[in-house]
């Protein structure tokens, strides 16, 4: 659960918070006897050992500073019982005595350790040490994670053992890699048991590449880490399967951003595409406002897309925090939907026939830039496709606790995109252009026909299921479709994914059918959409 009092995404009260919510959802696996037992606890010993390193460091020293002496001892206490169980478990297998014996006391200490912290402990700091505090402490706690020691330390004394362990901050970030010797390749996977074959062996890829915790990297750091798109192309290889998808082109232009600066615009065309002006899909890719651009996993998109719809799709590569932070993702995707609709003529494109969607925060997007064009008078898209969008900044329904897990997007990962997509902008999280489940009834409405797609194993699931319950309700014509067994990050995967070849068929039709519509009754509504 996320705490019962307000917190910013980078708080490290916060940050502690989603740790817990990870670890005690592995610990639900193990209790109901599902998933890869081995590679579950192997990871809980990973988190635990940096989670615990980085308040050693960073948290527990200032407690006694600030009259928290009994507080820190207790605390410190819990943690050498947890180091002990872990090495228990690593030198153990599942199954045997030792091993069962120390997971259930290792779940009960560190049960009991979570409910202290985050009832008592964390709120008493939060308020001695001022609110304003805990973003700095936030940063200094993810830092201490890069550096941590690559074993769990079980026999270190418990009389100035921050002292001691802050002597080995110096390890380079790679020495992480060598935690529970070599298993670092099965860390990035999901062990769950509940995706598919075809799923499990796409994250099973992506973490065979080795891939630090992203959540715990600097933005230019983690942006070098493999990412779902090496995943498949991975898993691809291995089928013996030739990619990526061909299409008719593919062509960059280079058109205004928002700041008076220049941005790549993508723009794919279906082979034998003819000379007809071709209905145009805007498709927008995520990665958090922070992670990937238009060259990574979303590229496959736009040519399932361009394929399946007989469609130019076009895909702009706005400007990403922290560089630049919100609201510039939004300004950028909003200018080039404008660009679009006035230059579609130019580009082999039918401005009375646009369509627009867009994955994660492109689907966030997506509906920020109808309400944003609504709101100015202009013509909607005919067609909106949100792909397990983000709908509020809130840590919101039960995928923040069932999904906190998740691979590759869990709960700690969606606090760090929010950290720096929304640094220096505490309140822009409440905007509505992200707090889609804030909108009127009225706002709802200015919707256009709207395809939102969920998964399971993703913590943004609660609420775009929420936001298509909540458009359907305001009139909109809604459709929702839910794929179980399966993770954020799926609808690019088509090639090697027979869920995301599924969608993206969704997602074509249900722009095909709009564009359809628009063309049988073009002329009786301005230039790029649906009026409003």
């Amino acid at each position: 659960m996320a705490l019962d009092y307000p917190t910013l995404p980078g708080d490290i009260d916060h940050l502690i918070a989603d740790d817990h919510a990870a670890v005690d959802r592995q610990f639900q696996h193990l209790e109901a006897g599902r998933g890869n037992r081995r590679v579950l606890v192997d990871q809980i010993s990973f988190q635990l050992a940096l989670h615990a390193f980085a308040e050693e460091t960073v948290l527990y020293p200032i407690w006694p500073e600030i009259g928290m002496t009994d507080e820190h001892d207790d605390a410190e206490h819990e943690h050498q019982q947890i180091k002990d169980l872990l090495v228990v478990l690593g030198r153990t297998d599942p199954g045997e005595t030792q091993f069962e014996e120390a997971l259930a006391k290792l779940i009960g200490v560190v049960r009991h350790h979570v409910d202290d912290e985050e009832k008592e402990e964390l709120p008493e700091f939060r308020q001695k040490a001022g609110a304003e505090r805990m973003a700095q402490l936030g940063k200094e706690f993810l830092a201490a994670k890069r550096q941590a020691p690559t074993r769990p330390h079980p026999h270190a004394p418990d009389e100035g053992i921050a002292e001691r362990i802050a002597g080995m901050l110096a390890k380079p970030l790679d020495h992480v890699r060598d935690l529970l010797s070599g298993k670092q390749k099965e860390m990035a996977t999901d062990p769950s048991g509940l995706l598919t074959p075809q799923a499990q062996a796409i994250v099973d890829a992506h973490s065979s590449l080795g891939p630090l915790p992203f959540e715990i990297l600097e933005p230019d750091q983690a942006r070098k880490q493999p990412g779902p798109k090496e995943a498949v192309q991975k898993v691809m290889a291995e089928k013996g399967l030739e990619g990526p998808e061909p299409v008719g082109s593919v062509e960059d232009l280079v058109i205004p951003d928002a700041a008076n600066g220049q941005m790549r615009l993508r723009v794919y065309k279906p082979a034998d595409a003819g000379t007809e002006a071709l209905p145009v899909i805007f498709w927008i890719h995520g990665g958090g406002w922070v992670l990937f651009d238009i060259d990574d996993h979303y590229d496959d998109s736009c040519r399932g897309l361009t394929n399946k719809a007989r469609a130019m799709v076009v895909t702009p590569d706005y400007r990403r925090a922290p560089e630049a932070v919100f609201p510039a993702s939004h300004d950028d995707v909003l200018s080039a939907y404008r660009w679009v609709v006035q230059h579609a003529a130019e580009i082999g494109g039918d401005p009375t026939r646009i369509g627009i969607g867009g994955e994660s925060v492109g689907g966030t997007m997506t509906a920020a830039t109808i309400l944003r064009l609504a709101q100015a008078g202009e013509s909607v898209p005919a067609a909106a496709v949100c792909v397990y969008p983000l709908t509020t900044g809130e840590q919101f329904g039960e995928s923040m606790d069932d999904a906190a897990d998740g691979r590759p997007l869990n709960r700690a990962l969606l606090s760090w995109m929010a950290m720096h997509a929304f640094q220096g902008v505490p309140d822009g999280a409440k905007d509505p252009r992200v707090d889609l489940l804030g909108w009127s009834r009225e706002q709802l409405a200015l919707m256009p026909p709207t395809l939102v797609i969920t998964d399971e194993r993703d913590v943004l699931r609660s609420q775009g299921q929420q936001f298509a319950q909540n458009l359907e309700a305001a009139g909109v014509a809604t459709t929702h479709r839910h794929y179980d067994g399966v993770m954020h990050e799926f609808f690019g995967a088509a090639a090697v994914l027979d869920e995301a070849e599924q969608a993206q068929q969704e997602a074509a039709t249900h722009f095909t059918r709009a564009f359809g519509a628009a063309r049988a009754t073009a002329g009786a509504a301005p230039l790029g959409g649906t009026s409003r």
